[in-house]
């Protein structure tokens, strides 16, 4: 791997290995790099897609890839994967954080108590590992929050596709943790996601695509990709009023910070 350091966007979480993505994982990479997207991390949610991202980043520069049970599968137990994060060379990449975890009350793919579970065993599992937590979080505030809590918060934790409003974002950023925005924030009706966005420091900023879900206008209702994920900067730029050459540096140093991939 080369140990310059790029300057182009971070999309900090995707889904490259997933088999709707337009064109294939590879066809997607190449995409993003030639709309200036530099780094990307795919991420797992069961032990399926955790191996597949793991493969992915394998074959690809500065792309990274994490384990971790979604709240959807959390009936699956975090034993599933618990595994995946021992050193394999067969595997090539290592995980660069656990999760997607969290609590979706929004579809309860799983029962209240097993997602509750496996997100504290997945806090427990960051803690122990020294990784960063990616979070999921769905009409589950107070909980995640209780729960976080209760568990102790990591030292790095990343509130991925974040849709709360003011309130809640400043209750993440209390725990130091990190807001990342994905095609959301272009929403018209996201006015509180929108709050959320405006008020985050830059220090803790971040964007992603969540490809390929969610994506940002002028492309919404489209299968998503990494390479769009410069649209969901410009538009936090122009709400923020700032360059977007200003967004694009300072959230990939926060994603390389974040992550535990800064290069020197």
């Amino acid at each position: 791997m080369s140990t310059s350091v790029p300057d182009g966007w971070f999309d900090t979480h995707c889904h490259v290995h997933d088999e709707r993505t337009p064109g294939g994982a590879d066809a997607a990479i190449d995409e993003a790099r030639a709309a200036g997207v530099s780094e990307m991390i795919t991420v797992g949610c069961d032990r399926a897609t955790s191996l597949a991202a793991l493969e992915i980043a394998a074959n690809h520069d500065r792309v990274y890839a994490t384990v971790g049970l979604h709240p959807h599968e959390a009936r699956f137990g975090v034993e599933s994967i618990d595994d995946l994060f021992a050193p394999d060379s067969t595997r090539g990449a290592k995980p660069v954080a656990v999760g997607e975890c969290g609590l979706d009350y929004y579809y309860d793919h799983s029962p209240r108590d097993l997602q509750q579970a496996a997100f504290a065993a997945q806090i427990g599992l960051a803690k122990q590992l020294d990784l960063p937590l990616v979070i999921h979080t769905r009409d589950a505030w107070a909980d995640t929050f209780d729960i976080l809590d209760a568990e102790g918060v990591p030292d790095r934790v990343v509130f991925h596709c974040f849709t709360g409003g003011a309130a809640e974002a400043r209750q993440c950023l209390d725990r130091g943790a990190y807001l990342s925005f994905s095609g959301i924030v272009t929403f018209k009706s996201a006015t509180d996601v929108q709050a959320a966005a405006s008020l985050c420091p830059t220090d803790r900023l971040l964007v992603e695509t969540d490809s390929p879900y969610l994506a940002p206008v002028p492309n919404r209702g489209k299968l998503n990709r990494p390479a769009w994920v410069p649209l969901v900067g410009a538009y936090l730029a122009d709400l923020r009023g700032v360059p977007t050459d200003g967004i694009r540096l300072s959230t990939a140093a926060t994603a390389r910070f974040a992550f535990g991939v800064t290069t020197s």
